[in-house]
């Protein structure tokens, strides 16, 4: 039997057209667009389909952003009859699969990441914090590496996203990413590549905005997931809304464990991932995870279609 698990990107994956054709062509999907615009109060959809980049990439735009396209694919999807077993998102995609697994109303959902990310952006002022993905050292190297430039600079450097095999990012103030970037090549690793992020994502150093983004979230309902999500501090299936309430303050400072993602959504048995939403970051990780895996991405009129007929084939029970 064929378990398809819904998965959604975070910022990065952001780019100007996404979703246009998949709206153009449905004007139920067009209405997530709108009612966007309508409850952020300004022309987010403008800036989806028209740009410019360099301000959808804004962290308070990429995230409503992203969660608005990932939620209308996985809707469309929906109707085809297609449903998930399960769903996980990356960083900021948690709050789209939350949606998609019916913990949250997309109307709170949208609202609250766009907060999300001006909480973030007000954190650590602009240049003060940064990322860098270190490719060729395991998480038990890496984390002797952070432990030692945070011993010797006095500032926070720590393991942020760990992607797949291989790929770790890690996350800090300006000059113990640098150190410790240089240290992670001296110890083996094969690139570190700087990140064009605006902030020190998944670090302590987010600290300042999960205490605000804890009193906003008291105030959203959040029901039980009718699909388990796999959280991504945990790497572990939840449906309480409880726990994932808590836990979604708790991944603003946490890694996103996205390996370790995988591995357990593989686990559970699941065989299939679609992607829902623009780019295909996800699905080269699932790949490089264990490339025996099925992916789809879906972010047009023709991958959709070819989901919805490869789907046709499967065997699988609705949730």
């Amino acid at each position: 039997m064929t378990k398809v698990a819904f998965i959604f990107p975070g910022q990065g994956s952001q780019t100007v057209g996404m979703g246009a054709e998949l709206i153009e062509a449905n004007a139920s999907s067009k209405a997530f667009y709108t009612e966007a615009d309508q409850l952020l109060g300004f022309d987010l959809s403008k800036l989806m389909l028209e740009g410019p980049q360099e301000e959808l990439t804004l962290t308070y735009h990429a995230q409503p952003a992203l969660l608005t396209t990932g939620v209308m694919v996985a809707q469309q999807l929906m109707d085809h009859g297609i449903h998930p077993n399960f769903t996980a998102g990356h960083s900021l995609g948690e709050y789209a699969a939350l949606v998609a697994s019916g913990v949250m109303r997309f109307e709170d959902a949208v609202v609250a990441v766009h907060k999300r990310g001006l909480f973030m952006n007000d954190a650590v002022p602009a240049g003060q914090g940064s990322m860098a993905a270190v490719l060729g050292l395991d998480a038990e190297a890496l984390q002797a590496v952070t432990d030692a430039a945070s011993e010797e600079v006095g500032e926070v450097v720590q393991l942020a996203n760990l992607n797949c095999p291989g790929q770790i990012v890690i996350s800090g103030t300006a000059k113990a990413v640098e150190v410790a970037s240089e240290k992670a090549k001296e110890a083996g690793a094969r690139r570190v590549l700087p990140l064009v992020v605006s902030g020190p994502f998944h670090s302590e150093l987010m600290r300042p905005a999960a205490s605000k983004l804890q009193e906003m979230l008291a105030d959203i309902q959040m029901n039980d997931a009718k699909a388990p999500v796999i959280a991504n501090v945990t790497a572990k299936a939840v449906t309480d809304a409880t726990e994932i309430r808590s836990l979604l303050v708790e991944q603003l400072y946490s890694p996103v464990r996205w390996e370790e993602t995988v591995r357990q959504l593989v686990a559970e048995g699941v065989d299939t991932f679609i992607e829902c939403g623009p780019g295909k970051v996800l699905s080269g990780l699932v790949k490089k995870v264990d490339r025996k895996l099925t992916t789809y991405c879906v972010f047009d009129e023709a991958s959709l279609q070819q989901v919805v007929e490869a789907a046709k084939e499967w065997n699988t029970s609705e949730v």
